[in-house]
């Protein structure tokens, strides 16, 4: 049952079917943060300079977070509500045509952010406040279900359960992420607003993210839209070199071809207008998509 103090909302219908395998839709990442792994838009106006810049580059959603992923100093629900939903108000009134995407695994700030026009709720902590699908049902927005191998918010993400070369990391990932969806389903959340994503690396080794991308069709075939988000990651990283993550533009951008030819439907990322050029040219190759521009020979 729905939580009562989750009031009702009437927000626009958004349509996250439009984002599917065949036509990826760009989510660029917004960090309303001071210490994120590799950029942060500290202020309110560098954050709308960075969405401004996204949307012009080709990103059909914006996913704005207001707390790091991994280790930091404790930011209270009241501060992650600070930073996010400014940001949210002035995308929207700015960038209607944008989905926005709050990064987020507290239902309190959900629901703020759907007030704030918040479409999509991104749970990167895979159901750790079951009242966040309360929130997008009750918000008609949509969820991602995420899979973090069962580990607490912003704890260090790259220790797993699952040994070093586990090969049930793909089964337990799908079993997973399918769980939180029935679990948003009984919520209320309508089955055409629900993402699935493997979530490499949290919770994962280097070796158990790449077997969940050599492996993605996987979850492209349960039917739900697939998120990837592989932008900068660790497992990049480490399948490169020891390369930091200002080094791994290009390894990213292998990673997202290859997704995107294996059925993503969003791709999560810093940098959009590198993997809006990967998306075309991926999508040229497959035949799924048109050049956009073709007179070779005809001059």
């Amino acid at each position: 049952m729905k939580d009562s103090s989750l009031t009702q909302s009437a927000p626009a219908s958004r349509d996250l079917g439009q984002a599917r395998a065949g036509s990826p839709a760009i989510m660029a990442v917004i960090n309303r943060t001071t210490d994120s792994f590799y950029e942060s838009a500290a202020t309110l106006d560098e954050a709308i300079a960075a969405v401004e810049a996204a949307a012009a580059d080709g990103a059909q959603i914006v996913d704005i977070g207001g707390v790091r992923a991994g280790r930091g100093r404790e930011i209270s629900v009241a501060e992650e509500i600070d930073r996010v939903c400014p940001t949210i108000e002035a995308v929207a009134a700015a960038h209607p045509q944008v989905l926005i995407s709050v990064d987020t695994w507290r239902h309190e700030v959900a629901d703020a952010a759907c007030r704030a026009g918040a479409g999509l709720l991104n749970d990167t902590w895979a159901g750790t406040d079951p009242k966040v699908a309360e929130v997008a049902a009750a918000h008609d927005a949509g969820i991602v279900c995420s899979h973090t191998g069962g580990l607490n918010p912003r704890t260090d993400a790259h220790r797993n359960r699952y040994g070093l070369h586990a090969a049930e990391i793909v089964d337990r990932t799908l079993a997973g992420v399918l769980d939180l969806a029935s679990a948003a389903r009984a919520a209320g959340v309508p089955e055409d607003r629900i993402i699935i994503d493997p979530t490499p690396d949290f919770g994962k080794n280097t070796y158990h993210s790449l077997r969940l991308l050599r492996d993605l069709d996987r979850f492209v075939d349960t039917g739900y839209p697939v998120l990837l988000a592989v932008s900068r990651k660790d497992f990049v990283g480490e399948a490169i070199g020891d390369v930091p993550p200002q080094d791994r533009l290009h390894g990213t951008i292998a990673a997202t071809a290859l997704a995107v030819e294996r059925g993503a439907a969003m791709i999560r990322t810093h940098d959009v207008r590198a993997t809006a050029d990967a998306i075309a040219v991926t999508l040229a190759i497959t035949g799924e998509a048109e050049p956009k521009h073709t007179v070779r020979g005809l001059r």
